[in-house]
């Protein structure tokens, strides 16, 4: 076994201020949107350092929060989710039987509870999902590459583009999203085809590129830093996050066609029936982001969820956070869960919640079974 220190020298700082109180608005139609669709939301903030459950309650948008460090990518159904944080992957799942624990009584419909944490240290770990098989994919933009999880390794480098020569801790292209199509990897963003530490910034504006992943092969260049590339409803679906907007792009010929421009940086891609939800970020006023498309187009940009018909390229309803929250990563639709709890690890809850294989459950007396 091969281990990589990368250890930087510790710094001290002061304590950090106490944080600003969570605000949002929002369209009477984005509760009522999610009470149709019978589902709700998770969102990640690593700004704000935290996971975010929207969720309707009786017509009016419920943001529920929980604190983790850096929250980033995230794979998540109405089974589990995986979370990637500053230095761990965690995995939660669903135990619907806790539900009738919670306060108030049948409010509930599911309650996710920690199960698993993988510690891969800080490789600045972005989009995530899981494969036909279960495999969670990473990924793991520090080492520029696609990488798994085991139980021994920090991560296992499964992927990487043709141009990055080397696996190492550099940034080099800023890997960030990754699409999955008939239940493997297909497609991935990098803001740049660079082979240097952090490289890709020399071109941020217009050097992104869209990669099919078997093919390794370049689907679309010249792209404003491009992420959350996505196949639904047999087309390919980027976010060009530097020109605020959501696009598709034919697999064939790379012919970028923009669908809808909203007022933000566009970042996290999720689909259910017709409506696409999109993350936006306010973005920064800094060297990192000046001279993008989208902050010469709006002086003020909107920190939020938009919901996009794609049948007609409509808004049809948005979230907008208004203090504390001012950058968003990941927005992931939970199908058929309408109002989730997630349980802290320190909750006494999962003192007595126990998860056992199916076999097991046989020797378990009936009125133990949850």
């Amino acid at each position: 076994m091969t281990h990589l220190d990368t250890t930087d020298a510790a710094t001290q700082s002061a304590a950090p201020p106490e944080p600003e109180p969570l605000r949002s608005v929002h369209t009477a139609s984005f509760p009522e949107l999610l009470r149709t669709l019978g589902c709700s939301l998770l969102i990640t903030t690593y700004q704000a350092g935290k996971l975010i459950v929207a969720r309707n309650d009786g017509g009016v948008l419920n943001t529920h929060f929980r604190a983790f460090a850096k929250p980033m990518g995230l794979a998540a159904n109405a089974r589990r989710f995986a979370l990637g944080t500053a230095r761990v992957v965690e995995d939660y799942v669903n135990m619907p039987a806790v539900t009738r624990r919670l306060d108030p009584p049948d409010r509930h419909d599911a309650c996710y509870l920690p199960r698993n944490s993988h510690v891969t240290g800080d490789i600045d770990i972005h989009e995530m999902d899981w494969d036909a098989d279960g495999q969670l994919w990473c990924v793991n933009t520090r080492f520029s590459c696609l990488c798994t999880l085991d139980r021994q390794n920090s991560f296992v480098p499964r992927w990487r583009p043709a141009f990055v020569s080397a696996l190492s801790p550099e940034d080099r292209c800023h890997l960030n999203g990754l699409g999955m199509a008939d239940g493997r990897p297909r497609y991935v963003t990098a803001l740049g085809e660079a082979d240097s530490p952090q490289g890709w910034r020399d071109n941020k504006a217009a050097g992104g590129v869209l990669i099919n992943v078997d093919t390794g092969q370049q689907v679309c260049r010249g792209l404003s830093m491009p992420h959350s590339p996505r196949w639904y409803a047999e087309r390919l679906w980027v976010l060009e996050s530097g020109n605020g907007s959501l696009a598709t792009v034919d697999p064939d010929s790379g012919r970028l066609h923009t669908i809808a421009q909203v007022p933000g940086f566009t970042r996290g891609l999720d689909f259910f029936g017709p409506f696409a939800f999109i993350g936006l970020s306010q973005v920064r006023e800094s060297a990192m982001f000046s001279g993008l498309p989208l902050t010469e187009r709006l002086k003020e940009r909107t920190c939020g969820v938009w919901v996009v018909d794609i049948r007609n390229a409509q808004v049809a309803a948005f979230l907008r956070f208004e203090a504390a929250v001012q950058e968003i990563f990941a927005v992931k639709v939970l199908p058929g869960i309408r109002f989730p709890e997630i349980l802290e690890p320190t909750d006494e809850r999962i003192a007595a919640s126990y998860m056992l294989p199916d076999e097991a459950l046989k020797d378990v007396p009936a009125e133990r079974l949850g």
